[in-house]
C-alpha cells in the first residue's frame, strides 16, 4: 500500500522535573507570584515559562502553551534538551512511522520542518522524503539535508512532575498535588498547518499511484495568533490539496484522523468542511464528546463509554454533516459506523480487530514490530471485559443483527460495528496509541479492499 501523510510531525522533548531543581530555577524571578495569579497564557519570556509550570505544580493541573520567543525557545533547547527523552511527536508523525513499521510500502509524510533531528525520528522501513525532486528514505534523507538548514526544529517541550514533591514558591513550601505535566510549544510551522513544497508537489504529481492518505494536524490551527494565517485559510488549503487528490485518483481513500481541538470553533468549521470530501473521521470519546455538545447532543454518556450512545451521536453527526464512516476509537473497544450499506462487515472488523490488537501489544511492549511478532503479544492480553459488556448491549438496541465475528448490524439506517479492545495491566506506553489504532485500522482496510 502506498500512502500519503500530513500534516504535523514535530520532536517531543520530555524530562522530568524534580522540585528541588525547579525551586532553584525560581529563585531571583520576583515577577512569578504575579504571573501565577495573571496566567500569560502564553510564553514570552523565561519568566512566563517558569510561572506556566509552578502554576501547574502547584494546582496538579496539565497545561499546554506557545512559545512566541525564539530566545526563550533557544534557552529551553540549551537548558533541557541534552537530557530528554526526545521521540517522535505529532499525530501525522507518529502514525506514519506504525503505517511503515507494519508493513505499508511506500509512506510519504508532509514534514513542516526536515531537519536531522526531525528525520531521524522516522522509521527507516518505507518512509520516504520527497526532496529536490527526488525520494530519499529516512536513514539516506539525514545525511542528504544541509547541516546548515535554517527551517527550525519544532519541538514539544514536555515537563512530568510528581504527586507529593515539594517546590519552594515566595519562601513558601508547596506540595504538588497530583502528577500532570506542562507543556512549552514552540512549533509555528504546524500551527499554521505548513505544506512542505516538496511534499506538495510530489503528492499531486504521484496521486494516481497512491492508495490512501491519513491526514491530521487541523486541530492545531488556533483562532488568535496575530502572526499566523487566518485558519479558515489554511482549512480551505488543505481542502483544496485533497480535492486535487481525488480529482486525478477518485478512489483514494482519505481518512482524517480528528485530534483534540483547544478551540470548538475551529473544530466545527473543520468537521463540517471535510466530512462531504473524505472518506472517514476518527476520533476518541473526548473529540466526539466536544462535537455531540457543540450539535447540541448529551456529551455526559459518550464520555462515560456508553456504546449506545456513542453509535448514535456518530450516526446522527454523520448524517447531518455529509459524512459517510466514522471511527471512534476508545479505551475499551473500537466502533465504526456506515453510511454505506455494502461495506463487507467483516473487512471492517478484521481491520479493527487488527487495529486494536497492535495497539495493545505497542502498549505492552512499548515498541512497533512485524505484525506478526505484534500479534503474538497481542494474542496474551485479555479482552476488555467493559468492552465486551458494551457490545453485547448495542447488539440489543440493534434495528437488526447480522451474523458476524463480532457485533455488527444496522441501527438508524447506519451499518455499525464494534470490537472490545484489548488491555494492558501494566502499560510501558500509553503515548499515540489512539493514533496507532487508527493508522493500523486505516492499512488493514485499504489491504483487505484492495
Amino acid at each position: 500500500m502506498n500512502i500519503l501523510c500530513a500534516y504535523n510531525a514535530n520532536i517531543d522533548s520530555i524530562s522530568h522535573i524534580k522540585g528541588r531543581d525547579f525551586s532553584r530555577m525560581l529563585e531571583g524571578h520576583s515577577d512569578i507570584l504575579g504571573k501565577i495569579n495573571d496566567p500569560p497564557g502564553s510564553i514570552s519570556s523565561k519568566s512566563d515559562f517558569l510561572a506556566g509550570l509552578a502554576l501547574c505544580m502547584r494546582d496538579g493541573t496539565g497545561a499546554e502553551w506557545l512559545i512566541h520567543d525564539r530566545e526563550v525557545f533557544e534557552w529551553l533547547k540549551s537548558t533541557f534538551l541534552s537530557d530528554s527523552l526526545m521521540r517522535m511527536g505529532g499525530n501525522m508523525g507518529i502514525m506514519s512511522n506504525v503505517l511503515s513499521e507494519l508493513g505499508a510500502s511506500k509512506v510519504v509524510p508532509n514534514v513542516a520542518s526536515l531537519s536531522k533531528l526531525q528525520a531521524s525520528f522516522f522509521s527507516t522501513r518505507a518512509i520516504y522524503h520527497p526532496y529536490k525532486g527526488q525520494l530519499y528514505r529516512s536513514d539516506e534523507i539525514v545525511n542528504i539535508i544541509s547541516s546548515d538548514n535554517d527551517r527550525p526544529e519544532l519541538i514539544h517541550f514536555v515537563f512530568d512532575f510528581k504527586k507529593d514533591d515539594v517546590i519552594t514558591l515566595s519562601g513558601e513550601n508547596i506540595q504538588v498535588p497530583r502528577e500532570n505535566r506542562f507543556i512549552a510549544t514552540y512549533d509555528p510551522l504546524n500551527f499554521r498547518l505548513h505544506i512542505d513544497a516538496n511534499f506538495r508537489y510530489y503528492s499531486i504529481k504521484h496521486a494516481g499511484e497512491m492508495d490512501g492518505a491519513i491526514i491530521s494536524g487541523f486541530h492545531m490551527l488556533q483562532e488568535d495568533c496575530s502572526d499566523m494565517s487566518d485558519y479558515k485559510e489554511r482549512l480551505d488549503i488543505s481542502l483544496k490539496q485533497l480535492q486535487s487528490w481525488k480529482n486525478v485518483r477518485p478512489d483514494l481513500h482519505i481518512h482524517i484522523e480528528f485530534g483534540h481541538f483547544s478551540s470548538e470553533k475551529i473544530a466545527s468549521e473543520a468537521f463540517s468542511l471535510f466530512s462531504p470530501v473524505v472518506d472517514r473521521i476518527g476520533m476518541n470519546e473526548d473529540e466526539l464528546a466536544m462535537l455531540a455538545r457543540i450539535n447540541g447532543i448529551d456529551p455526559k454518556p459518550i464520555l462515560a463509554m456508553d456504546s449506545v450512545a456513542i453509535a448514535e451521536a456518530a450516526i446522527v453527526l454523520c448524517s447531518d454533516f455529509g459524512l459517510c464512516r466514522m471511527l471512534v476509537h476508545t479505551r475499551e473497544f473500537a466502533l465504526s459506523v456506515s453510511c454505506m450499506k455494502n461495506d463487507d462487515p467483516e473487512v471492517i472488523i478484521r481491520a479493527m480487530d487488527f487495529g486494536v490488537n497492535c495497539a495493545a501489544a505497542f502498549a505492552c511492549s512499548g515498541k512497533l514490530d512485524d505484525r506478526e511478532i505484534l500479534l503474538d503479544i497481542a494474542s496474551g492480553i485479555k479482552e476488555s471485559e467493559f468492552g465486551k459488556a458494551e457490545s453485547a448491549r448495542l447488539a440489543k438496541h440493534m434495528d437488526e443483527e447480522w451474523q458476524c465475528s463480532s457485533t455488527c448490524g444496522i441501527h438508524m439506517s447506519y451499518q455499525v460495528s464494534i470490537v472490545p479492545t484489548r488491555i494492558c495491566d501494566e502499560p510501558v506506553s500509553t503515548v499515540g496509541l489512539g493514533d496507532t489504532i487508527s493508522a493500523a485500522i486505516f492499512l488493514k482496510e485499504l489491504e483487505l479492499n484492495s
